[in-house]
Parts: C-alpha cells; structure tokens; sequence
C-alpha cells in the first residue's frame, strides 16, 4: 500500500479514539459497563467505538475480512487475502478506572501477516504507526528498539514482579498490552512477555510496530506469529530487545509448555 493510502487508515483510528476520548472525559457515567465472562469487563465505548471502525476501514478496503473482539466471527475472514484485525479499546479495565493506559488498536494482515498498524492512545496523546519494511513511528518520531543484551535488568512494564523475576526492572504498567509492547519500540521497555493465551487483535498492530522498530515479536516458545487463523488465539506473547530473545525463551519455555499442556487436556 502507498504511503498515501495509508493516511484514510490513521484518519479513521484516530476519529474512532477520539470519540472513545470524550466518552472517557466524561467519567463512568457515561458509560455503561458489563462483563461478556467474569473477569473480563467490556462497555458501551468499546461497541461503539467498534462499529465506528467497521464503517470505516471497511469502506477503505471493502475486499478485506474482518476479525475484532466486539464483533460476532465470521469464518468469511478466513477466504479473504486480507483482514482487518481489530481490538476497539485496548485496556478496557483502565478505560473505566479513569486510568491513561488504553488505546484503539487497527492492523490491516496479508497473508497471515500485519502490513499496517495504527495504535492510538489518546488519554496519552500518543499515535503509533507503521508499515511493513517502512519503520515504526510514534507522534512522527521513528523509533527504535533497545539493544540491551543481558536479561538481567530488564525493563518490564509490571506492577511487581514474582520471586523468579526479582532480577529485572519494573517501568510503569500500562493496562493495554499493545500499549506496554509498543514501549518496547520506543526503547522504553526491554521486554514484555505473557503467558496467558491471547487473541490476535491484542497484538496485531502492536506486533507490526515493534517488529518495525527492531524488536523480535514472537510466542513465547520463540514461534513466529500468524494472524487471521481459524482460532484467533496465540500461546502468550514476547516482544523483547533481539539482543535477550534467546534468554527470555529459555527462561519461560518450561512454564510456556505446561500452560500448552493445560490447554490439550
């Protein structure tokens, strides 16, 4: 895609967040709140903020499936050559505590792959963008990841860290984990990594945007990353300095195969 098509893509996030921005600014009043599962909260923004998007990207590329977390799957996704992977509000537990850390998350995937990533977080002022083979940017600013290369020290967005993890850093933690990946484009965090297992349009843009940076973004056994397969779901995530990719995935490959394990029982 030329660098011309992709301003309508950033026009149409950035419009989407700032309506979620103001339904924000308002407080919890303005927006109603319920749980889809316990444990996972979703409100009213997040819905609306998800058809805002639909209209729009899919009128850009009106060829492309569709895959978000606030809308129904369709297997039609699967026939297309490309998708748009969506996550509305990212960080929906600090989007209704009041908090910065959430962000309107688009990627445009080919052939299993993001090619273009729109990341907004307007409560933090921030847009990130980038293009496959074209670098990453934050607010205009192209970004680079670090090039730490002991694991010991690490910078990790976390609130505390287990005993096993005692030897890295803490930074500030934001909800979003596209938001707390995309620190490690900018050379804010050495490392992120998760266990859990994880949608794909939690990581999708993050994902391209942090690769474009210099970061290795991979599960967290060290398998590449595909998108818009028939089970959207990832084992974990790890988006770290290339330097301590290695290092990382022998740190959390036992614990990454018993939660595999779990998942096949």
């Amino acid at each position: 895609m030329a660098d011309g098509a992709i301003r309508p893509i950033i026009d149409a996030v950035t419009q989407a967040a700032d309506h979620a921005l103001e339904l924000w600014a308002g407080g919890a009043t303005q927006v109603k709140r319920w749980e889809k599962i316990p444990g996972h909260p979703v409100c009213d923004a997040d819905i609306a903020v998800d058809e805002m998007l639909r209209a729009s990207l899919m009128e850009i590329a009106p060829d492309a499936g569709w895959l978000s977390e606030e809308t129904a799957d369709s297997a039609a996704r699967l026939s297309m050559a490309r998708t748009w992977v969506v996550d509305p509000i990212d960080g929906t537990r600090d989007y209704l505590g009041g908090k910065p850390g959430w962000a309107v998350s688009a990627a445009l995937v080919e052939h299993g792959q993001p090619v273009i990533a729109v990341l907004a977080a307007p409560a933090r002022n921030e847009l990130w963008v980038a293009q496959t083979g074209k670098g990453a940017r934050r607010n205009g600013r192209t970004l680079s990841a670090s090039a730490r290369e002991r694991i010991a020290g690490a910078r990790v967005p976390a609130d505390a860290l287990p005993q096993a993890e005692q030897d890295l850093t803490c930074v500030p933690r934001p909800n979003s984990i596209a938001l707390r990946m995309a620190m490690v484009a900018a050379d804010e965090a050495d490392m992120v990594a998760g266990l859990r297992w994880g949608y794909e349009w939690d990581i999708a843009a993050a994902a391209l945007i942090a690769a474009e940076a210099g970061a290795i973004v991979t599960d967290v056994l060290g398998d590449p990353l595909a998108f818009n397969r028939p089970d959207p779901v990832a084992l974990g995530i790890l988006c770290c300095a290339p330097g301590i990719h290695d290092a990382a995935v022998a740190r959390l490959a036992e614990r990454a195969r018993k939660v595999q394990a779990e998942r096949q029982t």
